[in-house]
């Protein structure tokens, strides 16, 4: 991520105008505060960066690599990507493989997340075709990871079909469950006796909504009121039975956990009226709750099945939008994870909105609310991102209240969007992460949760999708013209590094007896 963190929750009605004004509850300034956290985060809280493959790899067709959906959209919609900055090179992770673990060295990091290219391993997608040198890439990978006492938390997708998957349909077509089940048994047996992290999907919101149903991501198969609902029932059903795979197959000797990142934007109730408490309530159930609910009580939440029911059935449908899981399908997805994630950026007003017209089929009306972020909130380099630290905390804890935290809740994405080339970062990138992270040490401290970790995005700028690197969250700059693509440290790696290594905000900490627990 981050160009499109909040795009989904436009498309689900969300829509941000250029200028509102105050909300309803006037600017929110008393709580915007720079007052910062002076306790220590608990012994064992779990610190990292976070990079995808697309992203950072580069090397798009070298060794065997197949195809992606986004190299497909790189060299035939060239116009898509501002000047050719694409993945191509990228940041020529693939070649650096030595240099970036030591800046993850460097930086004192406990754990790294990254994604698995599925194309490099399985060119087609498909187990018939094994690229035995995609495998010892992301081998070496993660032994010099283990290597330096850092913990890979492994994506295996990041919003990159391979292209020949699909050209058969995508997540539209119901063989990619199966399919999909056999390329993570194939990443368990080569990778799970040194990965103790899984995660199966990052962010399916996007990949689902931007991907299949109103455009905003590769592969812009879309299917507007449908191919969002489509792509996540059976992205869904892929999650729940490898999650039973590796219970029953790998984890009495593997022992390691399987979750499913889901990103969300604090949804805050423009008001205390019942009615926008309900929709901000019930925006939190159709976005985050659209994954969250499935596999933690094995279906989607009743609001969701009642509303896209409801309008289903009043728009002529024989059948709603909104699949339906079998009895088997609940049982395999219920309680389907081993910890809980969210990718976290930016906070939204949330009020009552009219229904849309019947005849408007879309996610937007299903939704039926408004969001928006008041002018004076302060902002970035991307309009939809404003800088919102007490989100942080109200999320985590909704998290909580709404899902459990028996299991852990990671933060599994957090950062902050400019050009990418501002070196001197500390007052911005910098005080971001410290308002961040103020805010889940109150979480912890204040409400009791169970936050086991904060992985920042990113390490080094990237391509960020269909922005290139116009923007950027790095704590590291990348010179993208220089064939070498050489990192150099910002004044946010530096007091990150610090952070982490003494998990401390501020100079001194009261120091705790607390202990994460997992």
């Amino acid at each position: 991520m981050k160009l499109f963190g909040i795009a989904l929750v436009a498309t689900l009605g969300c829509f941000l105008p250029e200028s509102k004004g105050e909300g309803p509850l006037g600017s929110h300034a008393h709580l915007f505060s720079d007052e910062v956290s002076n306790i220590a985060f608990p012994e064992g809280f779990m610190w990292g960066y976070a990079s995808a493959a697309y992203q950072v790899e580069g090397a798009w067709d070298e060794d065997g690599k197949g195809e992606g959906i986004w190299d497909y959209d790189a060299h035939n919609h060239a116009d898509w990507f501002p000047e050719g900055q694409n993945g191509d090179i990228a940041c020529d992770a693939y070649h650096n493989t030595d240099v970036d673990v030591g800046l993850l060295v460097r930086q004192g990091v406990n754990t790294y997340r990254f994604s698995i290219a599925w194309s490099r391993v399985l060119p087609t997608g498909h187990i018939d075709n094994i690229n035995e040198k995609g495998l010892e890439y992301y081998r070496d990978l993660i032994q010099k990871l283990r290597a330096n006492n850092i913990e890979p938390l492994v994506t295996m997708h990041h919003w990159d079909n391979p292209r020949a998957i699909e050209d058969e349909g995508g997540f539209l077509n119901d063989d990619i469950v199966p399919t999909f089940v056999e390329y993570a048994n194939l990443l368990f047996e080569n990778f799970g006796e040194d990965v103790k992290w899984w995660t199966t999907f990052n962010e399916p919101k996007q990949t689902c909504a931007g991907g299949y149903d109103s455009g905003y991501i590769s592969p812009q198969n879309l299917h507007p009121g449908t191919g969002g609902y489509k792509c996540a029932h059976n992205l869904l059903k892929a999650h729940a039975k490898v999650y039973r795979l590796y219970e029953q197959k790998y984890k009495p000797t593997q022992n390691g956990k399987i979750g499913m990142v889901i990103d969300e934007s604090w949804m805050e109730p423009a008001s205390n009226s019942t009615e926008d408490i309900e929709a901000a309530e019930r925006a939190s159930l159709m976005t985050y709750g659209w994954y969250a609910h499935p596999i933690v009580y094995g279906d989607y939440s009743e609001v969701m099945r009642q509303r896209v029911d409801e309008r289903s059935a009043l728009q002529g449908y024989s059948e709603s939008r909104l699949p339906v899981f079998t009895d088997e399908e609940k049982e395999e997805l219920r309680g389907s994870y081993d910890y809980l994630a969210v990718n976290m950026y930016t906070t939204v007003l949330v009020a009552h909105q009219e229904d849309a017209p019947i005849e408007e089929v879309s996610l937007a009306s299903d939704l039926s609310v408004y969001t928006y972020q008041p002018d004076d909130w302060e902002k970035t380099v991307t309009d939809w991102f404003k800088v919102v630290p007490w989100g942080a905390r109200h999320l985590v804890r909704w998290i909580r209240d709404t899902y459990g935290d028996e299991k852990g809740i990671i933060v599994t994405e957090n950062g902050y969007h400019d050009s990418g080339n501002e070196m001197d970062d500390l007052e911005t990138r910098g005080r971001y992460h410290k308002l961040y992270l103020s805010n889940l040490n109150d979480v912890i401290y204040q409400d009791g949760v169970n936050l086991i970790g904060y992985v920042a995005w990113s390490l080094m700028n990237d391509v960020e999708w269909y922005a290139g690197w116009l923007v950027n969250l790095g704590h590291y700059h990348v010179d993208f013209d220089s064939p070498e693509r050489t990192r150099t440290p910002k004044a946010s790696a530096e007091y990150f590094r610090k952070v982490v290594t003494t998990n401390c905000l501020v100079d001194s900490c009261e120091p705790t007896t607390k202990k994460i627990r997992l």
